[in-house]
C-alpha cells in the first residue's frame, strides 16, 4: 500500500543512512578499539594516569523491528553495529518482511560483508531472547506495550543485556503565536502537519498525533488542514495522482479503528469518516484503506485521552493553548516523545519552547521559512542526530553519529603510566617516553614512523623585531603586541609575541625543508597558548608523533598516503610550555597500495 514517496522514505532513506555512517569510518582509528575522550591525570607528577577505550562487544546485535519501515529500520541499525564491529541478527515484522528479505539478499550477494555478519529471521523468533548474554545487544522498535514485555524478559534482566527501545509516541506539532494566517510559517505548519498525517498513511513512530495551536487561530488551522486533507487522493499507489495508500494490513486497520472509537468518546471528529473513504483505482472492501481522521479537543487539559491513546494511522487531534507555557505543558502530557516541532519565526519564542520542552522529547524541530526549503521535516530522524526519546518513547537512543556506534562497544577505563597507556592505545600520551632517532621524522614514509618518535629542535630567541615584522605581515596590530602604553590593567607586563607567530616560529624550527614523504600540512587541532612570550625569551620545540591514521586511495591515480598527528610542544628557557597544539600532516607511503 505504499506510495512512491512512502517507499522513498523507507528504502532510499535507509540506504542514505547507511552511506552516512560509512562516511564516519574516518573518525575511527585503524584499530580493533576506539580511544574515547581525553587523558585523565590521576597523580601530582603525571606518572599515573587514566584513559578510556571502547572495544566491540563479543556477542551479536539482535534487532527486532517494526512493520512500518522494513528497509530503513534494518539499515539504520546495522549501519551502526557493523561500524562498531558486531554482527547482527535482524528480525523484521512478519507482515512486511518480504521487503527486508530482498534487501538482505542483495547485501549478502554483494559479498561486501564477512559471512555471518548479517543474518535474517523472517516469521516467528520465539525463544531468541532465552539465549542472549551480557555481550549481546537487543534493540526493539514498535509499541511501548510489546517493548515493555521484551524488556522485562527474565534473561534480559538476569544477564544485564543492553536493551534499547524506540517506541511509538504521541508526538506534537506546535504553531507559534507569531505564525498567523498570511505568514509563510502558518502555511508551512499546515503543510507539515498534513504531510505527517498522510505520509505512509500515518504509520510512522514520528508522525504528528497532537496539533497544538494558539486558541485564537484554532478555527483557521482547522479549516486549512481540512482543505489540504480533502485534496489528498487515496487509493492504489500504482495509479497516477494517488497521494496516500493503504495501511500495512487489515490487522493494523482494525487496530486503528478501535483506537479512533476510543478517542471519539472524549473529543469531536471534525474531518474524515471511519467507515467510508473515496478511493481511486481501489476497492475499500479489498484493502486496508481509511480516511484521514482529524479530531478537535477544545479542553486538552481535561480530556486527556489524546495524550494517552495512539491510533497508529492517519489520525491526529487539534487542540488550543492560551500561553506558550500551556503549549509546553501540553507537549509534556504525552509523557515522552521521539520528536516534537514548533513552527515560528520568533527566536525568543523558539528558545523558550525548546528549553522548556526538551526534557520530554528526543528531538525538536524548529521550522521557519529560512530553513524550510532544505528541512528534512518533522518525521525524519537523521543519522548524525540522536533518535529516541524519554518515557513513553522508550527511553532509548539510536544513531547520533559516533555516539550510536559506542552503544555497541564496552567502555573500559584503563590506568597506568603514560608510557604504558601509549603502548596500549597506540596514541602518544603526554609524559610518555619520547623516542629520538637519527633520521628526522619528516624524512620517513608513513609506514616507518613510530608513535612517540620525537624531534627536539634547536632554539630561537624572540625579539621585538620579530613581533613588529609579524604585525606588518599579518596585519594583526592588537594593542598587546604593538602598544606598550596600553597594557595597564592587563595580564601582560610588556609587549607580547603573537601566539600565531610563536606557532609559526615553532614550525620554522621543526620542519625539514627538503622534499620528502611529507606531502602537506593537513590541519591544526587543539591549539593553546599557555604562557606569554616576551622579547628576549628563548623557545624550543618537541615534535612528537601522536597518532597515525591510514587513508584509502580514492582511485588508481591517487597517492598512497596516511595522516600523521604530531604533538607540538613549544617551551621556553625554563622548560615551561608556552604553546601546545596538534598538527596533522599528510605523509606518503613507501609502498603504493
Amino acid at each position: 500500500g505504499a506510495t512512491k514517496i512512502d517507499s522513498w522514505i523507507d528504502i532510499e532513506g535507509g540506504i542514505g543512512n547507511l552511506f552516512a555512517y560509512a562516511s564516519l569510518r574516518k573518525q575511527f582509528p585503524d584499530e580493533t578499539f576506539y580511544v574515547d575522550g581525553e587523558l585523565a591525570k590521576l597523580s601530582k607528577t603525571g606518572t599515573f594516569n587514566g584513559h578510556h577505550i571502547c572495544v566491540p562487544k563479543e556477542g551479536v546485535a539482535i534487532h527486532i523491528n517494526a512493520y512500518n519501515f522494513p528497509v530503513w529500520g534494518m539499515l539504520e541499525k546495522i549501519a551502526v553495529n557493523l561500524l562498531a564491529g558486531m554482527p547482527a541478527v535482524v528480525k523484521p515484522a512478519t507482515v512486511t518482511c518480504f521487503l527486508t528479505e530482498v534487501v538482505t539478499k542483495e547485501i549478502i550477494n554483494s559479498k561486501i560483508l564477512p559471512e555471518g555478519a548479517l543474518q535474517l529471521i523472517c516469521g516467528s523468533a520465539n525463544g531468541i531472547l532465552d539465549h542472549v548474554t551480557s555481550q549481546d545487544v537487543v534493540t526493539f522498535t514498535g509499541s511501548a506495550h510489546t517493548g515493555a514485555k521484551l524488556k522485562s524478559h527474565p534473561n534480559i534482566i538476569s544477564e544485564s543485556v543492553p536493551f534499547n527501545m524506540e517506541a511509538d509516541s504521541l508526538n506534537a506539532a506546535i504553531l507559534g503565536p507569531d505564525a498567523t494566517p498570511g505568514t509563510a510559517e502558518f502555511d508551512l505548519f499546515v503543510k507539515e502537519v498534513t504531510k505527517e498525517i498522510t505520509v505512509k498513511a500515518g504509520q510512522k513512530c514520528t508522525a504528528v498525533r497532537r496539533i497544538i495551536v494558539p486558541e485564537n487561530l484554532l478555527e483557521d488551522v482547522q479549516i486549512a488542514i481540512g482543505k489540504r486533507l480533502a485534496s489528498t487522493t487515496i487509493g492504489d499507489p500504482a495509479v497516477e495522482g494517488v497521494r496516500m495508500g493503504s495501511l500495512a494490513g487489515l490487522e493494523q486497520l482494525n487496530d486503528v479503528k478501535e483506537k479512533v472509537k476510543l478517542l471519539q468518546i472524549s473529543q469531536q471528529l471534525v474531518y474524515g469518516n471511519l467507515d467510508e473513504v473515496t478511493l481511486l483505482g481501489a476497492d475499500q472492501k479489498k484493502g486496508a484503506f481509511m480516511s484521514p481522521i482529524l479530531f478537535l479537543n477544545d479542553k486538552p487539559f481535561e480530556n486527556t485521552d489524546c495524550h494517552n491513546i495512539e491510533a497508529f494511522g492517519p489520525v491526529s487531534t487539534l487542540m488550543p493553548y492560551q500561553h506558550l507555557s500551556d503549549a509546553i505543558a501540553l507537549s509534556k502530557l504525552g509523557k515522552g516523545s521521539l520528536v516534537c516541532s514548533i513552527v515560528t519565526n520568533d527566536q525568543k519564542i523558539a528558545k523558550e519552547f525548546v528549553v522548556g520542552a526538551a526534557s520530554y522529547h528526543g528531538r525538536i524541530l524548529v521550522l521557519n521559512n529560512e530553513c524550510a526549503k532544505e528541512s528534512t521535516g518533522h518525521g525524519s530522524p537523521m543519522p548524525l542526530l540522536t533518535h529516541g526519546g524519554p518515557g513513553r518513547a522508550g527511553g532509548g537512543e539510536e544513531m547520533g553519529g559516533k555516539r550510536g556506534v559506542l552503544h555497541y562497544m564496552q567502555r573500559t577505563a584503563i590506568q597506568g603510566s603514560p608510557s604504558m597507556l601509549t603502548a596500549i592505545t597506540n596514541q602518544y600520551q603526554i609524559g610518555a617516553t619520547q623516542l629520538e632517532k637519527e633520521v628526522h621524522v619528516f624524512r620517513k614514509h608513513f609506514e616507518d614512523i613510530e608513535i612517540g618518535e620525537t624531534v627536539v629542535t634547536a632554539k630561537r630567541t624572540i625579539t621585538e623585531a620579530d613581533i613588529v615584522n609579524f604585525s606588518n605581515v599579518s596585519w594583526d596590530h592588537f594593542y598587546a603586541h604593538t602598544d606598550a602604553t596600553s597594557l595597564e590593567g592587563t595580564i601582560f607586563n610588556g609587549r607580547v609575541a603573537h601566539g600565531y607567530f610563536i606557532l609559526s616560529a615553532a614550525a620554522g624550527l621543526f620542519v625539514d625543508a627538503k622534499k620528502g614523504p611529507v606531502l602537506l600540512n593537513y590541519g591544526l587541532d587543539e591549539c593553546r597558548f599557555t604562557k606569554p612570550v616576551y622579547p628576549g625569551m628563548t623557545i624550543g620545540v618537541r615534535l612528537t608523533v601522536k597518532e597515525k591514521m591510514d587513508q584509502e586511495k580514492r582511485d588508481d591515480q591517487d597517492v598512497a598516503k596516511g595522516i600523521v598527528k604530531f604533538l607540538v610542544d613549544v617551551y621556553d628557557e625554563t622548560g615551561e610550555t608556552v604553546a601546545i597544539a596538534t598538527i596533522l600532516t599528510m605523509v606518503k607511503k613507501r609502498i603504493d597500495i
